[in-house]
């Protein structure tokens, strides 16, 4: 086997790259540093208007290739027709960071004690946190068998998927106004996310489709001082992930660089889990 020139291990040049809740907190600074390092890349958000406009943001800055699709993860057909339309586009597919995740529509139900936790909640959660994975790994992954060219996914879980909260840290926490804590449905889905992976990365492993999964810590994004205090004294580095610090690890996950890692977590978390 020939070995790669180090120069060119992250040179995503050539590749296209979809990016499931790429206008969110994380993904639209991933869709950035693919693109930056030479990616085609295809924002896929609920929310298609913003997607379009990031992507024409990223086409100008970045002079690469950018589109924007609205995508639901948790309806299959709209992930069949997000699957399509980048095929129609652009062809070989890639790269997927499968990173699109939600709150409930009523902040309060999300938030609730476990003892109280509704039903309809926790299945409106796992309908997007871990159906929605399983659904656009399903299809993205079908393509990259199908083009028998290999391919990279990341997904995203979280530090909580394999670690439990200290609940102790949520006393007087906020985030916008509302009081905090970490639910069992985003715990049970991200773990979910984890042991998904590890599957797929076995079972996808003869077509040279790697699967590996994201474990990000606490990111700074609006919660109150108490919060941030209360998270940063528990972190070795001292404070919250800046939510630009998780570019570097997808870029990686997505390149040559990784070229012989599969099945893995790569954890993002200042320290938090050791």
């Amino acid at each position: 086997m020939t070995a790669l020139p180090l120069s060119t291990i992250f040179d995503l040049t050539g590749k296209t790259a979809i990016v499931t809740g790429g206008c969110g907190i994380i993904g639209n600074k991933v869709c950035r540093g693919l693109a930056a390092h030479g990616a085609t890349v295809v924002i896929a958000d609920i929310e298609g208007g913003r997607a379009a406009l990031l992507a024409e943001e990223i086409t100008d800055v970045y002079a690469t290739r950018a589109r924007g699709i609205s995508c639901d993860v948790a309806d299959p057909d709209s992930v069949a027709d997000m699957v399509r339309e980048t095929v129609a586009a652009y062809g070989d597919i890639h790269i997927l960071h499968n990173n699109a995740a939600t709150k409930s529509r009523d902040m309060k139900k999300f938030f609730a004690p476990v003892e109280e936790y509704d039903l309809e909640t926790w299945r409106e959660i796992m309908a997007v946190n871990l159906d929605g994975m399983f659904l656009v790994a399903q299809a993205v992954g079908r393509r990259m068998v199908e083009q028998g060219v290999g391919g990279s996914i990341i997904q995203t879980a979280s530090l909580y998927g394999i670690t439990a909260p200290d609940h102790r840290i949520y006393e007087g926490s906020e985030y916008m106004g509302i009081a905090i804590n970490t639910p069992p449905v985003y715990a049970a889905a991200k773990a979910g996310v984890v042991g998904l992976s590890k599957y797929l990365a076995t079972y996808w492993a003869p077509h040279n489709i790697r699967v590996n999964t994201l474990v990000p810590g606490g990111v700074e994004s609006g919660q109150n001082d108490v919060f941030q205090a209360s998270y940063s004294n528990k972190t070795p580095l001292g404070r919250m992930a800046r939510d630009d610090e998780m570019v570097g690890a997808v870029v990686y996950l997505a390149a040559d660089a990784s070229s012989y890692m599969t099945g893995q977590m790569l954890t993002v978390d200042g320290g938090w889990t050791a």
